[in-house]
């Protein structure tokens, strides 16, 4: 590949590369599997060959998440917007102004800096996953406004934005400070939801018998009754986090 070509791909000049030279970027940069995957996402010659999106859940996945009465469960979109959540789930989320977005919730919202112990860690990771769904749907005006929304208003994350740096995370463990029961270190999973572009179910469990599965077994009880006070009622996520804020 000569220099000329490399030129006219950063310049955008050159805009159908072929996986050959993909993969001859990927090796000299050193790029890693996450970066290299965000690479060739970026290369994909047409966007219209791309599935768009989808705000819309499947009442299996809401069934799915309130199956699961002792772990928080939770529906994310491709901006992280929270389509839906279990009881457990808005528990734990409780103290946050709003439980509609999670890059909103971690760099708008001051109680984030004493609900998360790792902070810096969760920003990064958020920011990361965001990054990676920009490039996997480049289209999409919903990523593209709450980026801009936080870029203008949260100076941390502008910072994170601008390293442009893409390790999504689908496993690790966080570390939590809930008000009403106090330490909880959980370990999450986050499965793609393959019927639906852009979806993402988190999980998170502790290990049996440590003092975060005791931890949650409370919890459980404040859940329950949150929901007897308000008469079992789900909320409507899905539409809580329109563009209404954008």
């Amino acid at each position: 590949m000569s220099t000329d070509y490399y030129i006219r791909l950063e310049q955008g000049r050159e805009r159908r590369p072929s996986d050959q030279v993909l993969r001859s970027i990927a090796s000299a940069l050193r790029l890693d599997d996450a970066a290299a995957e965000h690479l060739f996402r970026l290369g994909l010659p047409v966007l219209g060959e791309r599935a768009a999106p989808t705000r819309t859940v499947a009442p299996e996945l809401l069934r799915l998440m309130d199956g699961m009465p002792d772990v928080p469960a939770f529906l994310v979109g491709a901006a992280q917007d929270v389509l839906g959540a279990n009881a457990m789930a808005r528990e734990l989320y409780r103290g946050f102004a709003r439980f509609d977005n999670l890059l909103r919730m971690i760099f708008l919202d001051p109680y984030a800096r004493s609900f998360y112990s790792d902070w810096d860690t969760v920003a990064r990771c958020a920011v990361d996953n965001l990054r990676a769904s920009s490039s996997q749907f480049p289209a999409d005006g919903r990523i593209e406004r709450i980026a801009g929304e936080l870029a203008l208003h949260s100076p941390a994350f502008a910072n994170l934005w601008a390293r442009y740096e893409v390790r999504p995370r689908t496993r690790e463990k966080k570390h939590f400070v809930h008000s009403g029961v106090g330490e909880l270190r959980l370990h999450f999973e986050t499965f793609a939801v393959a019927a639906a572009p852009g979806q993402h179910l988190s999980v998170y469990s502790a290990e049996p018998g440590s003092t975060s599965h005791d931890g949650l077994v409370l919890l459980r009880r404040l859940a329950d009754q949150a929901a007897a006070a308000s008469g079992g009622a789900r909320q409507d996520m899905a539409s809580e986090t329109g563009d209404a804020r954008s």
